[in-house]
């Protein structure tokens, strides 16, 4: 299963607001910011129209080169976490709209998939995500 449309972040300016406004926390493989949402920045659909889509955690994962110079790699990686976070988010009940945003560092390709899903667990609790 891989995380639905409607929990998934797109868009430079919203990457750039995560960046500048979002809280940081730090685990040896990666990077997690947090950011309540900013509905200005990702408009889907028609405007003037309101949806009744209830809030959500929209996700966004960053895997650069320096992880693995192979694209298939970075892929399988980026594919293995959207896979965990959508089984872990998708049966939260959310009453706020919150953005978040992962950062793999290079140091990730030293570790299994499985410690790096826990790290993953760990850093969504210290964020007050998950429990």
């Amino acid at each position: 299963m891989v995380l639905p449309k409607h929990m998934r972040l797109k868009g430079h300016r919203c990457f750039d607001f995560i960046y500048k406004e979002g809280s940081r926390f730090f685990s040896p493989s990666m990077v997690l910011r947090v950011t309540k949402a900013n509905k200005k920045l990702h408009v889907k659909g028609v405007k003037g129209v309101k949806s009744n889509i209830k809030p959500s955690i929209k996700c966004a994962i960053s895997i650069s080169n320096k992880v693995s110079k192979k694209s298939v790699t970075r892929n399988k990686l980026r594919r293995l976490f959207h896979h965990h976070l959508s089984y872990k988010l998708s049966k939260m009940l959310v009453d706020k709209e919150v953005w978040v945003f992962i950062s793999l560092k290079p140091t990730c390709m030293d570790k299994s998939n499985i410690t790096l899903l826990k790290e993953c667990d760990k850093l969504l609790i210290k964020a007050g995500i998950t429990k």
